[in-house]
């Protein structure tokens, strides 16, 4: 297996609305997967695509190298948690381990038993009267004792304090550890994805404008500040990610595969968040006829440099 998802020109429609646009994506084999972007920006529909729950208006895709909507014996292969982390109020804990090894062939009963009790669910307990925190336990017990190749978490941490989606992150990455699963996890929270996640992608405007292992993206991206002065005017070989200026100074977000060349500025690499959000700003100027010669964007020069 090359990829455990494989888009070329994905896009999804409803009405009128384009939900998600010439989509195109290759993620290895292997990785925790961060899919951040801003809410709207076709998050959701990518994955429920992935997962066989919507069809696409265009393009294809593969996940782990067969069509979502193959079948049961596909279908196996995946888990999926829905944003509202969906659970059965009128029932209990027991008939949601038992509804799973209903459906899943390939269901880990023991697994499900061992992941209940440590959590101190009473398997008798109506789903109803857990908390916020409990129900998305259980729904993540559920998808991970179905034992799928791939797990497709769709924020599934939002709605929880920092307690509780601590308890669930941590409880994710022992499972991978011990499973060799691979996830797919969309967020908007940043400090989250920076936790679990060695491979990121941003989606924003229904397109993806980054993706490639972290660790990678972190190293090639730098904050320059200097002396005000152009795009133009930095040497070759530097993709201006974002940019801004005042009177007197230029700070600029870079991108550069080799090491950043000296120069008469300071330059510091970036934090997750703020490389999510540079590549982010680029996607909303550009889209309000932004960019700059080259291909390069810019933002106007307003405010201070940050």
């Amino acid at each position: 297996m090359n990829a455990i998802l494989q888009a070329h020109a994905l896009g999804k429609r409803y009405g009128q609305r384009q939900a998600l646009a010439d989509c195109s994506l290759e993620i290895p084999p292997g990785h925790v997967v961060g899919l951040v972007g801003p809410n709207g920006a076709g998050k959701t529909t990518l994955l429920k695509i992935a997962c066989g729950m919507l069809a696409p208006t265009t393009g294809r895709i593969e996940v782990l190298g067969e069509q979502p909507n193959g079948g049961t014996a596909q279908l196996a292969r995946v888990g999926y948690v829905a944003q509202d982390t969906p659970t059965y109020g009128n029932l209990s804990v027991a008939d949601h381990l038992k509804f799973g090894a209903k459906m899943n062939p390939g269901w880990d009963a023991k697994l499900a038993q061992a992941r209940v009790e440590q959590l101190g669910l009473d398997p008798k307990q109506k789903v109803s009267k857990l908390s916020g925190g409990q129900r998305a336990q259980l729904a993540l017990t559920v998808a991970v004792a179905k034992r799928p190749e791939l797990l497709i978490l769709d924020e599934p941490v939002a709605s929880l304090d920092p307690l509780a989606r601590r308890d669930f992150l941590r409880y994710l990455m022992e499972s991978v550890a011990e499973h060799d699963t691979n996830v797919l996890l969309s967020s908007h929270l940043v400090s989250d994805l920076e936790r679990v996640c060695d491979y990121l992608v941003v989606l924003v405007s229904s397109r993806v404008q980054l993706a490639g292992e972290t660790e990678d993206l972190l190293a090639q991206h730098h904050r320059i500040v200097c002396t005000r002065r152009q795009e133009s005017d930095l040497p070759a070989g530097l993709e201006v990610v974002w940019a801004k200026h005042t009177d007197r100074q230029s700070t600029f977000v870079v991108r550069s595969e080799r090491e950043l060349p000296a120069g008469d500025w300071s330059a510091e690499h970036l934090e997750l968040e703020d490389l999510v959000l540079a590549y982010m700003e680029r996607a909303v100027d550009t889209g309000r006829g932004g960019a700059g010669p080259g291909g390069r964007t810019t933002m106007q020069p307003t405010g201070e440099a940050r």
